[in-house]
């Protein structure tokens, strides 16, 4: 009998909604001009085009010429790093960051640290937050940007993003974060708040993969990191993956609309019966993030006495797909970097499991994961000799 499927690693990467794709279909085949062309061709394209930004731009309430079409979550990481650093190198040197962040941005921070800059990271609590006080008191008068990301991947944390802002703001020091995880399942208005810049990529939310987008707040100077034809307002360059950018602002509208409908109450009321369900029903595990600081959709553990990789395959052949932060996952013998930083234990951290829902996850699906998911810990668990030491 074919397994239930069940689809709980909406984190790394998200279905493509139907609506999406059929917005994206045209722009293939009968709209496949080069939107920087003068002919008819190319000003439909332009057109498409121009929709897509303001569609992007309406979900976090930014102006269309505050955000940059990137090929992806990385390369918006990227520019926004380099770009301010590389604007800001008379100013000053200095970047602050946080220990939980994404490795498109630590590794981008880290390379320019081998490059004549210099870089705090700044801890984090057992919950993964950052502290505004901490930041206050690593800013230095070289210091010319902090990026700490809106949301975390792998524990679901919601940072205090308005709060370290404020605290850049006051000091003259650009914000960057990280809205990979965020947009679009939480309420973002880049007016409302001390954002200078802000990451977004459209597969975590219902459109494709390798396609993003960077706010940047009016007035801010970049230097890009592709040149070319001066493409995006000479930001970067390149010819636009015009489909991909109509998909990505079917996407921003349609989460724009879920945000407005209320439907992210049912993600959180399933998120809370998960984790619920989990605890009851699985002794000595331990919730990863803060529990109610966290996005509506996701779910993050650790169990004791088990490796994440044994639990993800016996998932998976259940027919349900999680991910893991443990060693295995990466083919290192490290543990999730994110998950030390919260002070946990290496044999605890290594028995991390995330499960992240989506707009089409249902209690029936719920139902089926705390079924099938305790007798898997309980299997490995009688086959690990640290547990039976224990008993």
């Amino acid at each position: 009998m074919t397994p239930r499927k069940v689809y709980l690693d909406n984190s790394a990467t998200t279905q493509v909604d139907r609506k999406v794709l059929e917005a994206m279909l045209p722009y293939f085949s009968e709209e496949y001009g080069n939107p920087n062309s003068l002919h008819a061709w190319g000003r439909e394209a332009r057109k498409g085009v121009d929709n897509a930004r303001s569609q992007v731009a309406q979900l976090i309430g930014a102006e269309p010429k505050e955000v940059i079409f990137t090929g992806g979550g990385s390369e918006a990481d990227n520019l926004a790093i380099k770009g301010a650093a590389w604007a800001l190198k008379d100013k000053g040197k200095h970047i602050i960051t946080s220990s939980i962040e994404h490795h498109a941005l630590l590794d981008t921070v880290k390379w320019l640290g081998k490059n004549g800059y210099d870089y705090t990271v700044l801890p984090v609590d057992e919950t993964g937050m950052a502290d505004p006080k901490e930041l206050e008191a690593a800013i230095r008068p070289d210091t010319i940007l902090t990026s700490i990301m809106y949301a975390n991947n792998e524990i679901g944390t919601i940072e205090p993003v308005a709060e370290l802002g404020e605290v850049c703001r006051r000091h003259g020091v650009l914000f960057h974060t990280d809205g990979v995880q965020a947009t679009g399942h939480i309420k973002i208005d880049v007016k409302e708040l001390p954002i200078d810049m802000m990451t977004m990529a459209a597969h975590k939310m219902y459109g494709p993969k390798g396609v993003g987008a960077l706010y940047v707040r009016k007035g801010i100077k970049l230097i890009p990191v592709i040149h070319g034809g001066g493409q995006e307002f000479g930001v970067r360059s390149g010819t636009e993956n015009t489909p991909g950018l109509i998909g990505f602002g079917m996407a921003a509208e349609l989460a724009a609309n879920r945000l407005a409908s209320g439907e992210i109450d049912n993600e959180i009321r399933l998120r809370d019966r998960l984790i619920g369900g989990l605890t009851e029903r699985i002794p000595e595990i331990t919730l990863t993030g803060h529990r109610t600081k966290r996005l509506p959709y996701h779910a993050s553990i650790c169990v004791k006495y088990v490796e994440g990789e044994g639990m993800l395959l016996l998932m998976d052949a259940a027919g349900i797909g999680v991910s893991s932060g443990s060693a295995c996952t990466s083919g290192s013998l490290e543990p999730s970097y994110v998950l030390l930083a919260l002070g946990l234990d290496h044999p605890t951290a290594h028995g991390s499991v995330r499960m992240t829902l989506s707009k089409d996850t249902n209690d029936e699906d719920i139902d089926y994961v705390l079924e099938k998911f305790p007798p898997i810990v309980e299997k490995l668990r009688y086959l690990s000799p640290f547990y039976k030491k224990n008993q």
